[in-house]
């Protein structure tokens, strides 16, 4: 069996990823009631769109792909991010 270092440090860094998204979750906790924030939302969102970067790039063959590909994949995480967080943030200035 031949190990692929690189699938094996992607596989880690998401894992990492997303242990670090458990702790950020588990710190919004306020005893023993979750409790919505503008900071643990955001990031949730924001490590989400790292993941779907290393996921397109490393799973999706998009790394080999030429670079306007690689550009125009990048801008679609980041627009999508920035749009998911704009809605959030207008969603919670409506609400209040």
């Amino acid at each position: 069996m031949r190990l692929n270092k690189r699938l094996l440090t992607v596989w880690l860094i998401l894992s990492a990823i997303t242990t670090l998204y458990i702790g950020i979750d588990d710190s919004a906790n306020h005893g023993g009631r979750a409790r919505a924030s503008t900071a643990v939302t955001v990031s949730a969102i924001l490590l989400a769109a790292v993941k779907v970067r290393i996921i397109m790039r490393q799973f999706m063959e998009v790394r080999n792909a030429p670079a306007l590909l690689c550009r125009l994949t990048d801008a679609w995480v980041a627009g999508m991010a920035a749009v998911m967080i704009g809605l959030y943030l207008a969603g919670r200035a409506i609400a209040s």
